[in-house]
């Protein structure tokens, strides 16, 4: 397999290193996650109109580049780099999948153009907190257990009483990321009830009846999340309004044949290639942060003096820090190969969130104690590595989920005479 990149491709590198080397400095993240957007709306503009990154992996005929996953998760490498707050996972990552995936010709020609120009941003809001079970990243996600089970809590829908084929929401869900400010919710409910519920997804716009949005503090200010709170809010299903006749589903519930078998079934399966598409990004994204962690470290163990030399000159210290390169080298690897293999990127994320934990802790160390000071940039990239860990993980979960999909796990047939 060759693995290098084309001309196109390290244009798409250079051009948006050095872009954000100008416009996303540590004191310019930092002032961008204090905005209400959690992000610097201005830049998100410039690079979505001048790069068309919200729709580099978007197909031409709805506005986008026309490019793929490879392109969008070196982008992303670069953004991880300058630990770019922006609604790139979340509507590139998340949402535009989905939509793609399971939307209707009509859905997708009425919303992935906006996404692809950056006009319009995406949240997908997943009850009781379980984003990477649902995205199938670290368990199995059919079972639709992440979204309540359909007995208490998580998201209900019901059809609409004015006959206008619509549906209302109920229910509530925590650390949506970037929630607070996206313009479309994909949000996952219930419909049915116990015990025939199925597990749907539904689209909610900006501004509509009955919702409310609340941002979270979070340990890594930038990736933001919201509380989303749902009463009676009026949704669209995603995908056709259709079902099965005689599937039985929600029968007596209200529901009847409008949450067809066949649409239900969709769902996991959209939801799993998805969190492949999005955990790929993701590997690339903390390849480039633990990348420019290391990069940072380097440069400050070659100026700061101990004992009248650089304390980048002792063994111990370049021990250390080539342990590292070795950890970041490995992850990007898996990082590249993941992009042009989604079906391997649980382990290139198990890999990627490993080496960020890995190297920005020792970054940490290395800086002395100018780096346990809060205020230090060191201190952004070891929130980020811990709290895309919580989100995404851990580590340990990921390659256990990638080990039992792959077989590795399965118990040995015992003949019948052993057996006795």
């Amino acid at each position: 397999m060759d693995t290098a990149f084309t001309a196109e491709q390290d244009e798409i590198r250079r051009t948006l290193r050095e872009l954000l080397a100008k416009r996303s400095g540590p004191s310019e993240v930092r002032a961008a996650v204090l905005t209400g957007d959690g992000h610097d709306p201005r830049l998100w503009t410039r690079l979505s109109e001048q790069l068309g990154l919200p729709g580099l992996a978007l197909p031409e005929e709805y506005g986008g580049v026309g490019c793929g996953l490879p392109e969008l998760a070196l982008a992303c490498e670069e953004t991880g780099r300058a630990l770019l707050p922006s609604p790139l996972l979340a509507t590139s990552g998340l949402g535009a999948p989905l939509i793609t995936a399971l939307g209707t010709p009509a859905q997708r020609a009425d919303l992935l153009p906006g996404i692809a120009d950056g006009s319009l941003t995406c949240a997908l809001a997943v009850p009781g907190g379980g984003l990477a079970t649902a995205l199938g990243l670290i368990g199995d996600n059919a079972t639709g257990e992440w979204a309540g089970g359909g007995r208490a809590g998580g998201i209900q829908a019901r059809p609409a009483d004015d006959g206008s084929g619509g549906w209302l929401l109920y229910g509530e869900a925590a650390q949506v990321l970037d929630g607070h400010s996206a313009g479309l919710l994909l949000v996952a409910a219930h419909t049915g009830g116990f015990p025939r519920s199925r597990t749907l997804l539904f689209l909610v716009r900006e501004g509509a009846a009955g919702l409310s949005r609340t941002r979270q503090t979070t340990l890594d200010e930038t990736r933001p999340q919201a509380r989303i709170e749902l009463r009676d809010c009026p949704a669209e299903l995603l995908g056709e309004d259709i079902g099965e006749a005689g599937d039985g589903v929600g029968a007596g519930h209200g529901v009847g044949e409008r949450a067809g078998g066949h649409r239900a079934a969709e769902v996991p399966g959209a939801l799993a290639a998805t969190g492949a598409w999005a955990a790929a990004l993701l590997a690339a994204e903390a390849v480039g942060a633990a990348a420019s962690a290391l990069d940072r470290t380097v440069e400050y163990v070659k100026a700061r003096e101990q004992f009248g030399r650089a304390i980048g000159s002792f063994q111990a210290v370049k021990h250390r820090l080539a342990d590292l390169y070795v950890h970041v080298q490995a992850a990007r690897s898996a990082a590249y190969y993941a992009a042009r293999h989604p079906d391997e990127a649980g382990l290139a994320l198990a890999q990627g969130l490993e080496a960020m934990r890995v190297v920005t802790a020792e970054a940490v160390q290395l800086h002395g104690g100018i780096g346990f000071t809060w205020e230090h940039e060191a201190h952004l990239y070891f929130k980020r590595a811990a709290a895309d860990e919580l989100l995404f993980g851990p580590v340990h979960r990921l390659r256990g989920h990638a080990a039992q999909a792959a077989g590795l796990f399965v118990a040995p047939e015992v003949p019948a005479a052993e057996a006795v």
